[in-house]
């Protein structure tokens, strides 16, 4: 029997604290076996998130922007289905949290703007389709960097007009990552034990190092993106995050409608080829060398391995994607906006006169150039976007990754430094470093996962690997890898330490 079970005669009950500790896969055990009910995982989920992260409350996370008011009937509907012997997936009645960015029936979908509250979505995305279908149960929708993080050069990652600043769990005045800032906090915290992200370049992989959990950026297209408030259709790509590499393949296999990614996963990484890209290091020496020592630990349990150099971008790289992403967004959102019901901008520009006008609210902290550079591109059609989107794939492609996986399935690297402190002051990523992971996967639309390696002063930390498009399950298979050679689930390690109020 669990620990923290009580039995009442033949009956096992669960604590609030168990569930919502539990990992999904955990939680459909104990379901399957009748000791729990979606409808108390939800209540007890719901509980927590009451108690620590709106505003006012001790903790303040401010990692939810809404909970979704059908929930609890969700939940039940679900137990119906579970006790008539209807079991729809391996999720079936687990709760998720999706980013705010994602339309979902009964839930804002604002971006993190204002000029989106208010304006309810007509239906689901498919992503949000797929799961209902699969007897996932929606519990709510999660902070982000206001429009996914490209509004300003000086923006503070986690902040948005809606939701505030999400606090990373790990210590409340570090950052949450972004711009999928409110998912990983959210997981952390244990508020629920699955989330989507979209990530345009890092917007997943960062706050899954950043909180301690796991991500899964697909390749493009892999998981529809129709119904996600755009940034760029080239690299925009929502995908499942967790707290460990088995409920992330699970939920992969949901997203993309691709069987078996678990079954893949659990046989291991026989014959799997790793290269370790030395040179793509954070400069953090204490993250570069847990990354080293993590290498290490998996070589000794049979991860096959090689060193390489892997070609690293230069300030034209990085000038032409910013190119490309202003430009698309530019046709993109305007295109979204424009099909988005209720009262509100429908373009662009007048998205940058809404939150000129209430710049109190929309603009305290930080700026919307980039919003304004993205209007004056004139898009695709622009001079400049057909020339760096070409020169940017080149490079990516050409020069970056058909290379480093020349002889090899996928290839490694450390992502990001500890989480560094916020600062709406300033703005930006402080103190915080990275290597370049991110950058040629984003580009070509090719898949990163990332996966945790360990605490730095309390902190977590992660690793990147990066494969061809159609290589996720292998990209897991050998997360799990790293999951288990390591030892951080077992351990317990990666428990943020904050305390929870007693009610009443």
């Amino acid at each position: 029997m669990l620990a923290s079970a009580t039995t009442k005669g033949a009956v096992v009950t669960l604590s609030d604290d168990w569930i919502c500790n539990a990992s999904a896969s955990d939680l459909t055990s104990q379901l399957d076996a009748g000791a729990t009910t979606s409808e108390q995982i939800v209540e007890a989920l719901t509980d927590r998130i009451a108690l620590i992260d709106a505003p006012g409350t001790d903790v303040e996370l401010r990692s939810i922007i809404a909970l979704a008011p059908d929930a609890t009937v969700a939940a039940r509907r679900v137990d119906d289905e579970r006790s008539a012997g209807l079991v729809r997936s391996r999720l079936h009645g687990i709760p998720i949290l999706v980013k705010d960015n994602i339309e979902a029936l009964g839930l804002p979908a604002t971006a993190g703007s204002t000029a989106l509250l208010g304006r309810p979505v007509s239906h689901d995305s498919p992503l949000v389709a797929r799961l209902r279908e699969a007897g996932v149960v929606v519990l709510g929708a999660t902070n982000l960097s206001q429009w996914a993080n490209l509004r300003s050069p000086f923006s503070t990652s986690g902040w948005s007009a809606v939701g505030g600043l999400t606090a990373n769990p790990y210590q409340l005045d570090r950052s949450a990552g972004g711009s999928s800032s409110g998912s990983g906090a959210a997981l952390a915290a244990r508020l629920a034990p699955l989330a989507v992200g979209t990530e345009t370049d890092g917007s997943i992989t960062c706050p899954a190092s950043l909180n301690g959990v796991v991500g899964l950026k697909p390749a493009v297209g892999t998981v529809s993106s129709r119904g996600v408030v755009p940034i760029a259709a080239s690299q925009d790509s929502p995908g499942p995050m967790a707290r460990n590499v088995v409920d992330t393949a699970a939920l992969f296999e949901v997203l993309s409608g691709t069987i078996g990614v678990v079954d893949r996963v659990l046989r291991g990484t026989g014959g799997v080829r790793v290269a370790v890209a030395t040179n793509l290091m954070t400069h953090h020496a204490a993250t570069d060398e847990m990354f080293r020592s993590a290498v290490g630990r998996a070589a000794e349990r049979g991860l096959s391995t090689s060193d390489r150099t892997v070609t690293e971008a230069d300030a034209k790289v990085d000038a032409d994607e910013l190119t490309v992403l202003l430009c698309e967004m530019k046709d993109d959102l305007t295109s979204y906006l424009t099909t988005r019901g209720g009262v509100g901008p429908t373009t662009l520009g007048q998205v940058i006169e809404f939150e000129d006008h209430h710049r109190d609210v929309e603009l305290p902290f930080f700026g919307h150039e980039y919003f304004e550079q993205s209007l004056a591109s004139g898009g695709r059609a622009g001079d400049s976007y057909q020339e760096a989107r070409v020169r940017n794939l080149a490079w990516a492609l050409d020069e970056c990754l058909e290379p480093a996986l020349s002889d090899a399935d996928c290839y490694i690297a450390p992502c990001y430094s500890p989480a560094w402190k916020h600062d709406l002051l300033l703005g930006g990523s402080g103190s915080g470093r990275w290597s370049q992971v991110t950058r040629a996967p984003a580009i070509a639309g090719w898949p990163i996962a990332t996966v945790p390696m360990g605490l730095i002063e309390g902190l977590p930390v992660g690793l990147s690997i990066v494969g061809r498009p159609g290589s996720e399950a292998t990209l897991l298979c050998v997360a799990f890898a790293f999951e288990q050679a390591l030892g951080l689930i077992e351990s317990g390690a990666l428990t943020p330490s904050f305390s929870i109020p007693r009610r009443g």
